[in-house]
C-alpha cells in the first residue's frame, strides 16, 4: 500500500517534466491499429535482426504508433516481451524508442512497474544501454530508469542488477571539467529543498539524477557493496556540485521561477544531493592515521602512567583540575592544537576571517541520543540536510550582562537581522553581523566542531575511547576582551577546556549536591545558588597550551581581561572538549544490562506467560528494573561513567582500571541486594499508569539487545521494551492482585540476580550495545565532515 501510494505520487507530480504526449484520436479506429501493429511489429522484431532497412522501419512505426497514443495495459503487455531483442538493436533509433516505451509503461501504473522491473531480461537490457557512445540511446534509457525509479521496489531492483555502479561510472566518463550551476526555487520554500539547475550538457545531468536516487534508496550494506575507489570518484565529482550550491545558496544567489531558461533543472535539490554525500562518506575511515594514538592523552593529561590513573581515581567527575603547558612540550604533542588554530587562520588582532569560516559551514542536525540506525535519522532529516548554520543549534551569540548577570542574545536582541524566509537560519548578513557583534562583546560559540574539521574529529574520537564513551564533543567559544560569554551555569557532561589563544579567568564551584545531573537533564540554576560560602570555590587563570577539567554538576563562569601593560591580546579562543555518558553507559546503564543478561539465561526457566507463574516472574524483573532506578536518584555511584570500554595506550592502565571497575560492580550489586524499594517501585508503576505513560520509557535503549535476541530466538513479550501501556496496563494489573505472592517472587528474583549475575558476561553485551551506538555517531561524524570538506 505504502508503495502504491509513492507510486500515484511519483506519478502525479512527475520525477521529472516529461514533455505532453498527445493523447487526441483515442477512438475505437486508433485501438484497432494498436492491435494490428502489433503482428507487424512482432514479425519485423524476428526478421533478421533489424538489419534490412525495410525491417527497420517497419519496426520505428510500429513502436512511434504507440508511443503517439495511450497506451493500454494489455497492449504493452504483449510489447515488453520483444523489449529485451528491441532494445539490443543496432538500430539507435530502435533503442532509443524502446527505452521511450519502457519507461511510458512504467508510469501507466504501478501494476505495469512492478511487470517492467520484473522482467529480468528487460532491466539488464535497458541498463547496458547506459554507458555507450549513441547519446541519444543512453539519455533514452536513463529516461526509462528514472520512470522505474518512481517506485520503491523498481529502484530496489535496479540496485539489484547493479544499475548504481553503471550510472556512476557513466556520469564520471561524460561529466564536463567544471561544474556551472544554478539553483531556483522549488515547490517547498526549506532552502535545503531548492532545486539545482545545470549548465551543461542533459546526459551527464540525467545520469547524476538517476544516481543520487540510488544512493539515497541504499541500505548500509548496499552502500558498503559500492567499489570504493568508484564511491570515492563520484564524492569528489558531487562534491564539485555541491561546493558551487553551497555558495550560491549563502550567498542567495536563487533564481525565481521562469528564470535561467537556458539551464536544464532536473529535480535535483541541495538535500539530495547533500544525503548522497552524507551516505558515501558515511563508512569512511575519515582520519587515517592523523596522528598517533596516544598524542590526546599525552597532550591532555601530559601523562605518565601515574598521572592519569591519579586522575581517574581522584578528580574524573569529582575535581576541577588543570594541566599547565610546559615549555619541554615536543612540537608533535603541541600539534593537535596548534595545527587546527592555522587552519582557521587566527592572527594575534581580530580573527577577520570569522565571517568567511561560517559561510563553509552547514547545519549539522540534532541526531536522537538513542538512534541507532543512521538511515532512520536521514529519512527524518531529509529536507533540511545541507541548510546554513541554525541559530541557537549551531551557533549562539552571546554575552553576559554584568549588572543583572544573565545572557543576552545578539539575534534576539536584532530579530530583524534573520530572513524572514529562513526564520532561524542564518543568511549572509547574519553572518557577517558576527563580526559587528563581536566587536560589541558577544561571544561567538560554535558547537559541533568534531562534524566540521577533521582534527577535532580525530581529538574527540580518541577522547571518547578513553574514557569509554561512543562519542564526544567539542565547542569553539571566540570571546571579545574585557568581556562574558555564558553566564555562570554548569553541564551535563564533563568538560576539557583547552586554551587555543590568548587567556581566559575561570571560577568554578563544587557540585551543589553531590549527586552528578544526568545527560538532558535541565542544567538551568540560580547565580544565588553558587554564592553559598560553605561551598568550595576554585579559580584558574589559563594561558594558551593550557587544558582545564570540570566535572559534569560544576558551576563555573569565564572572563576575558585586556592589560594594556604587558601587551596582552585580550581575546580568548578555547576549545571545549565535552565527555558525553549516555544513559547506557551510566553505572546505571550497566546494571540494567546486567539484569537483562542474567534474565536471558533465566529464561528457559520460566513458566509460560499464560500462567500465574509466569506474569509474576516477568513482572518481578521488570520491577527490579524500576529499584535500580530508584536507586540511582540517591545513590551517586549509580551515575558515575562506566569505565568498562575504556581504552588506552598505557601498558598498564587495563590490569588497575580492570580492578577498579569490578570493585565497583560488585558494590552496586551489593547495593541492590541490600535495598528492597518492592513498595516504592510498585507505586512508581502504578502512578505512571495512571498517567498513561510508559513507566519504562527510561529504559527503551534496551529495546536494541532485545532485537538482537529476537533475531536469533524468536520473539517473547518478556524481552519486548515496545509493548504497548495497555498490555502493561493488564499484566501489572494481575500482578497486584496477588499481593500475598507478589512481594516474595519479587524478593526471590532479586535474590537470584544478585547471586548469579557474572560481571565477564555482562561485559560482552555492553560492548556489544557500545560498539553500536558507536557505529552510528561514526557514521555521522563521517557524513557532516564530507559536507564541510569544501
Amino acid at each position: 500500500m505504502e508503495d502504491l501510494q509513492e507510486f500515484k505520487k511519483n506519478n502525479n507530480n512527475g520525477n521529472r517534466k516529461r514533455k505532453s504526449q498527445s493523447h487526441s484520436n483515442t477512438g475505437n479506429t486508433d485501438r484497432r491499429s494498436n492491435t494490428l501493429t502489433f503482428p507487424l511489429l512482432m514479425a519485423a522484431a524476428l526478421s533478421h535482426s533489424h538489419t534490412n532497412t525495410n525491417t527497420r522501419t517497419v519496426v520505428k512505426d510500429c513502436l512511434t504508433k504507440f508511443l503517439s497514443h495511450p497506451i493500454q495495459p494489455h497492449e504493452a503487455t504483449c510489447i515488453l516481451s520483444l523489449c529485451p531483442l528491441l532494445l539490443r538493436s543496432k538500430s539507435p533509433h530502435i533503442a532509443t524508442l524502446t527505452a521511450q516505451f519502457v519507461g511510458a509503461v512504467s508510469l501507466l501504473s504501478f501494476e505495469m512497474n512492478h511487470q517492467v522491473v520484473s522482467d529480468f531480461h528487460t532491466l539488464k537490457a535497458l541498463i547496458s544501454l547506459i554507458p555507450t557512445s549513441r547519446k541519444a540511446v543512453s539519455m533514452a534509457a536513463c529516461d526509462g530508469l528514472l520512470d522505474i525509479c518512481s517506485t520503491c521496489l523498481g529502484r530496489q531492483r535496479l540496485l539489484h542488477f547493479s544499475a548504481l555502479e553503471t550510472l556512476m561510472f557513466a556520469f564520471l566518463e561524460v561529466q564536463g571539467s567544471s561544474t556551472l550551476i544554478s539553483l531556483s526555487t522549488g515547490d517547498d520554500v526549506n532552502i535545503a529543498s531548492l532545486r539545482i539547475g545545470f549548465q551543461k550538457g542533459k546526459l551527464p545531468v540525467l545520469l547524476l539524477n538517476a544516481a543520487i536516487i540510488l544512493i539515497n534508496t541504499c541500505n548500509i550494506e548496499q552502500l558498503r557493496k559500492i567499489p570504493s575507489k568508484l564511491s570515492e570518484c563520484f564524492s569528489v565529482s558531487l562534491k564539485e556540485v555541491w561546493r558551487e550550491a553551497h555558495k550560491k545558496m549563502i550567498n542567495s544567489d536563487i533564481l525565481g521561477a521562469g528564470q535561467g531558461m537556458n539551464l536544464y533543472f532536473s529535480n535535483i535539490t541541495i538535500s539530495d544531493l547533500a544525503e548522497s554525500i552524507f551516505r558515501l562518506s558515511s563508512n569512511v575511515d575519515q582520519f587515517r592515521a592523523l596522528m598517533s594514538s596516544n598524542i590526546v592523552e599525552r597532550r591532555i593529561f601530559w601523562s605518565s602512567e601515574d598521572d592519569f590513573k591519579h586522575f581517574i581515581l581522584n578528580q574524573w567527575e569529582v575535581l576541577p583540575c588543570v594541566v599547565r603547558r610546559f615549555s619541554s612540550a615536543s612540537l608533535e604533542v603541541d600539534e593537535i592544537f596548534t595545527s587546527f588554530m592555522q587552519s582557521l587562520c587566527f592572527k594575534d588582532s581580530f580573527p577577520s576571517v570569522l565571517s568567511s569560516i561560517l559561510q563553509d559551514l552547514i547545519s549539522c542536525l540534532p541526531i536522537d541520543s538513542d538512534e541507532l540506525d543512521i538511515l532512520n535519522f536521514l529519512m527524518e532529516v531529509r529536507n533540511k540536510l545541507g541548510c546554513p548554520l541554525i541559530n541557537e543549534q549551531d551557533i549562539r551569540v552571546l554575552r553576559t550582562d554584568n549588572q543583572f548577570k544573565q545572557e543576552v542574545h545578539f539575534f534576539q536582541e536584532n530579530s530583524d537581522s534573520c530572513r524572514v524566509m529562513t526564520p532561524h537560519v542564518l543568511c549572509l548578513d547574519d553572518m557577517l553581523k558576527c563580526q559587528e557583534a563581536y566587536n560589541d562583546g558577544y561571544t561567538v560559540a560554535l558547537r559541533g566542531m568534531e562534524f566540521r574539521f577533521e582534527r577535532v574529529a580525530f581529538i574527540v574520537d580518541r577522547l571518547a575511547s578513553i574514557f569509554g564513551q561512543p562519542s564526544a564533543g567539542a565547542n569553539m567559544y571566540l570571546t571579545p576582551p574585557n568581556s562574558q560569554g555564558l553566564a555562570r551555569h554548569y553541564d551535563d557532561h564533563c568538560v576539557f577546556v583547552c586554551q587555543i589563544f590568548g587567556s581566559k579567568e575561570w571560577k568554578i564551584f563544587s557540585q551543589p549536591n553531590g549527586q552528578l545531573p544526568r545527560l538532558y537533564d535541565p542544567c538551568n540554576i540560580l547565580n544565588n545558588e553558587t554564592n553559598d560560602n560553605t561551598r568550595d570555590c576554585y579559580n584558574f587563570f589559563l594561558n594558551e597550551g593550557d587544558v582545564l577539567y570540570i566535572p559534569r554538576g560544576c558551576p563555573h563562569e569565564a572572563c576575558t581581561h585586556y592589560d594594556k601593560q604587558d601587551g596582552s591580546v585580550g581575546f580568548s579562543l578555547h576549545l571545549t572538549l565535552g565527555v558525553e555518558v549516555e544513559p547506557p553507559f551510566e553505572w546505571e546503564g550497566f546494571m540494567h544490562i546486567a539484569l537483562f543478561c542474567w534474565n536471558r539465561t533465566q529464561h528457559h526457566c520460566h513458566p509460560s506467560l499464560k500462567s500465574l507463574s509466569g506474569i509474576l516472574n516477568v513482572m518481578s524483573t521488570r520491577l527490579l528494573h524500576i529499584v535500580i532506578g530508584l536507586i540511582g536518584n540517591s545513590d551517586p555511584a549509580f551515575r558515575k561513567a562506566c569505565l568498562v570500554a575504556a581504552a588506552s595506550s598505557q601498558s598498564n592502565t587495563n590490569s588497575w582500571l580492570d580492578q577498579c571497575q569490578r570493585t565497583i560492580f560488585s558494590y552496586l550489586i551489593n547495593k541492590i541486594s541490600q535495598e528492597s524499594r518492592f513498595q516504592e517501585a510498585l507505586k512508581s508503576v502504578e502512578a505512571a499508569i495512571e498517567r498513561n505513560e510508559d513507566p519504562f520509557q527510561q529504559i527503551k535503549w534496551l529495546r536494541y539487545l532485545n532485537q538482537e535476541r529476537e533475531s536469533v530466538e524468536g520473539h517473547d513479550w518478556d524481552l519486548d521494551w515496545d509493548v504497548g501501556s495497555t498490555e502493561i496496563k493488564d499484566i501489572f494489573a494481575v500482578y497486584v492482585e496477588y499481593k500475598e505472592m507478589t512481594e516474595r517472587v519479587f524478593m526471590d528474583v532479586k535474590s537470584k540476580f544478585c547471586n548469579e549475575v557474572s560481571y565477564d558476561d555482562v561485559t560482552a553485551t555492553y560492548n556489544l550495545l557500545h560498539e553500536k551506538y558507536e557505529e552510528v555517531r561514526k557514521q555521522y561524524m563521517n557524513g557532516m565532515l564530507s559536507l564541510h570538506s569544501i
